[in-house]
């Protein structure tokens, strides 16, 4: 692992590093934020997966989290949306290649050697982060925006026993069924629908539950409410009577503004599940 920055905030330490995947089998970039109470022990971490063409940067400098996360205790990650570099495929449109990994491990070509995100997300870089910063791995949360807040709710859907806790701003939460999922699943998984549905929130929601409230948040006001498709999950909660607490905001839309906005009340859910 390498330390590429590492800035004081809010008494605690925002770092980016980089380290040579073995899942995407190239290097990839992360970043950590340790709340001021980490140099005393081991502290609850929140994962936090962006959208469509973002990489770690830009939750980290946008979102405004780390002054909430330094208020609860709470570690905050911020990986990647993809793998990148030389010799990684990539495509021309912005929602499919680099910075559009949808975090799946496809199977593909030419997209299966290094589109592996759901290993890297789940399994890689946790075993890095968790030997290298005092971070407790028994109280992991998961939150998300967009492309990000789909990452976040099929993981914690698949993994509860890893995930303590879920939440998601502007979530893709119907993939399946949504211009912003076929084209990806069909990409990176092929034409057999039949394996997509391990990747569409709303199915898994409806499949399995959670074994505790999930906190999703939407703009209004948000330009592609008619992608992202949240009434899909609300009905899928509904029918399968699974805690939620859903927010349509009235005034807000899909950027960082509205979820710097939110963000603290997203920080607050996890320290409740996590801080205990």
């Amino acid at each position: 692992m390498k330390t590429l920055s590492e800035n004081a905030s809010f008494g605690g330490v925002q770092g980016v590093y980089s380290h040579s995947s073995d899942a995407c089998r190239c290097e990839m970039t992360f970043a950590v934020y340790l709340p001021p109470q980490a140099k005393h022990g081991k502290v609850p971490v929140l994962w936090f997966l962006s959208g469509l063409t973002c990489t770690h940067e830009n939750a980290m400098t946008k979102a405004g989290a780390q002054q909430w996360a330094a208020e609860e205790g709470i570690a905050l990650i911020f990986p990647d949306t993809s793998p990148r570099g030389e010799g990684v495929a990539n495509d021309a449109a912005y929602d499919l290649g680099q910075g559009a990994g949808f975090y799946v491990n496809a199977t593909e070509a030419p997209w299966a050697p290094h589109f592996q995100m759901w290993d890297y997300i789940a399994k890689e870089l946790p075993d890095l982060v968790f030997e290298n910063f005092p971070l407790d791995r028994e109280a992991q949360g998961i939150t998300g925006h967009s492309m990000g807040g789909h990452g976040a709710l099929t993981l914690a859907l698949s993994h509860p026993e890893i995930y303590r806790s879920v939440s998601a701003i502007s979530p893709i939460a119907n993939p399946t069924a949504s211009d912003w999922g076929r084209k990806q699943l069909t990409a990176y998984l092929g034409a057999d629908e039949s394996t997509w549905a391990g990747h569409d929130a709303s199915l898994l929601l409806a499949e399995k539950g959670y074994p505790g409230t999930i906190m999703v948040d939407q703009g209004a006001k948000d330009q592609f409410l008619d992608l992202l498709k949240p009434e899909a999950l609300v009905t899928a909660a509904t029918l399968k009577r699974q805690p939620l607490r859903f927010r349509l905001i009235e005034t807000y839309d899909h950027s960082y503004f509205y979820v710097a906005s939110v963000m603290q009340d997203h920080v607050k859910f996890h320290a409740t599940n996590l801080c205990t």
